[in-house]
C-alpha cells in the first residue's frame, strides 16, 4: 500500500502492471477497489494507476474544496510521484469525467487518450455559493455516529442500485462481478472522513462543472486526441441523448456498455478495458475516432 503527499495531503495510490500508463479515477464517494474488476483486463498490457481523491478511500481529508483545475493537477501530481512523466490514458467515471477532461485540456502533452465512463454531464450548471451547509451536515452526521453505524450498508446499497440486476452469469451479462472484500468496505466507509469528503465534493459539483465549461472555451483538446464516451443508458433515452451530445461536443467516439448500470467498471469491466486498450490502435489510425460503436460493434 503506497501513500504519496500532494499539497500536504497523503493520497492513497495503487500502481500495478507494466507498459504504457493509464490512470483510473472513480466517481463520487467511490474508492480504488471499485476498479478491481477492470485491472486484470489491463495489467498484462498497461501500467494501471489508481488513486483515492482526498476524503475518499484511504486518502486523508481535503485541504481545500475541489476545483476542475485542482483535480487535473492532482492527476498530474500522482503520476509525477510515481515517476510517470510521459503521456497517459486518463479514465474518469461519473464526476471524475470532469477531472479527466480538465486534465486533457490543461496537460495536453501528458494525455495519450481520454475515456469518459458514464461521465457526469451538465449543460447549465448552477454552482452553490458555499460549502458551509455540506460541512455542517457532515459534522452533525459524524457526531451522531452514522458513518460507523450505517456507512458500509449505505455503500453496499448504492453499489446495488448502480449495477445491473443479474440472474445466472452468462455471456449476455459479461464477466461475473468481482466481490469486494467486506473488510475493506468497513475500513473505508465506517469513517466520517469519507462521508465528509463525499459531501464536500458533491457541494462543489456545480462549480467544477461550470469551470469545465469555461475550459472548453479557452483550452481546446489536443488535435487528434483519441476520446471515447462510454455510456450506460440503461433504458434512459434522455441520458443517452446527453451522452451522445457530449461525444459530439468532444469529437469523441461514442460507445454503449450494455447491459450495465452506472457502475460500468463493475458490470462491464471488459468493455472499459477494451476502450482503454483501443487508444493505441486509434492513434495508429486503425479505428476512426469519429466512429460510433454500440456494445463493441460498429454502427449504432
Amino acid at each position: 500500500m503506497t501513500f504519496v503527499r500532494i499539497g500536504g495531503v497523503p493520497h492513497h495510490v495503487v500502481a500495478e502492471g507494466s507498459g504504457p500508463v493509464c490512470v483510473l479515477s472513480a466517481g463520487l464517494g467511490m474508492s480504488w477497489f471499485d476498479w478491481d474488476p477492470v485491472v486484470p483486463h489491463l495489467a498484462p498490457y498497461r501500467t494501471v494507476v489508481r488513486f483515492d481523491r482526498p476524503g475518499h478511500g484511504l486518502s486523508a481529508p481535503a485541504a481545500a474544496p475541489p476545483t476542475a483545475a485542482g483535480e487535473a493537477d492532482r492527476i498530474a501530481a500522482v503520476l509525477d510521484a510515481l515517476g510517470h512523466r510521459g503521456p497517459a490514458v486518463v479514465v474518469g467515471h461519473s464526476i471524475a469525467g470532469f477531472h479527466a477532461e480538465a486534465f486533457a485540456r490543461l496537460h495536453p502533452d501528458r494525455t495519450a487518450g481520454l475515456v469518459l465512463v458514464d461521465s457526469s454531464v451538465e449543460e447549465d450548471p448552477r454552482p452553490a455559493r458555499t460549502t458551509a451547509p455540506a460541512r455542517a451536515l457532515g459534522a452533525v452526521l459524524a457526531a451522531a455516529g452514522l458513518p460507523a453505524a450505517l456507512g458500509p450498508a449505505v455503500r453496499n446499497l448504492a453499489v446495488r442500485a448502480g449495477t445491473v440486476r443479474r440472474g445466472a452469469p452468462g455471456p449476455d451479462l459479461g464477466p461475473a462481478p468481482v466481490r469486494t472484500d467486506p473488510a475493506l468496505v468497513r475500513r473505508v466507509y465506517r469513517t466520517s472522513r469519507v462521508l465528509r469528503g463525499t459531501l464536500l465534493e458533491n457541494a462543489r459539483y456545480g462549480a467544477v462543472a461550470a469551470e469545465l465549461l469555461a475550459l472548453r472555451e479557452d483550452r481546446p483538446l489536443p488535435p487528434g486526441l483519441p476520446v471515447t464516451v462510454l455510456a450506460a443508458p440503461d433504458g434512459s433515452a434522455r441520458w443517452e441523448r446527453r451522452q451522445r451530445a457530449l461525444a459530439r461536443r468532444l469529437g469523441a467516439r461514442y460507445e454503449t456498455a450494455e447491459p450495465s448500470g452506472h457502475l460500468v467498471m463493475r458490470d462491464r469491466p471488459d468493455t472499459v478495458a477494451r476502450a482503454v486498450l483501443d487508444v493505441r490502435s486509434r492513434q495508429e489510425g486503425a479505428v476512426d475516432a469519429r466512429g460510433d460503436v454500440r456494445s463493441g460493434q460498429e454502427g449504432a
